[in-house]
């Protein structure tokens, strides 16, 4: 799907260069991956504490 954006060309070859990238499309798909995957860790974290334990669970008998 074709897009026309007004990019912030300094942060967008800034970008290329710290990410490695050969294009200007593989570097902004590498930072959307990267934007969604760090929000779906974000909603993961907040879920800590509020799930239920399993009192039976032996977490030592793992580690051999």
């Amino acid at each position: 799907m074709a897009t026309n954006l007004a990019l912030d060309n300094n942060l967008l070859n800034l970008a290329l260069q710290v990410g490695g990238f050969k294009t200007k499309k593989d570097t902004v798909n590498a930072a959307l991956t990267e934007f969604i995957e760090r929000h779906k860790q974000l909603e993961i974290v907040e879920l800590f504490g509020q799930l239920p334990c399993d009192s039976d669970y032996d977490y030592k008998k793992g580690r051999k």
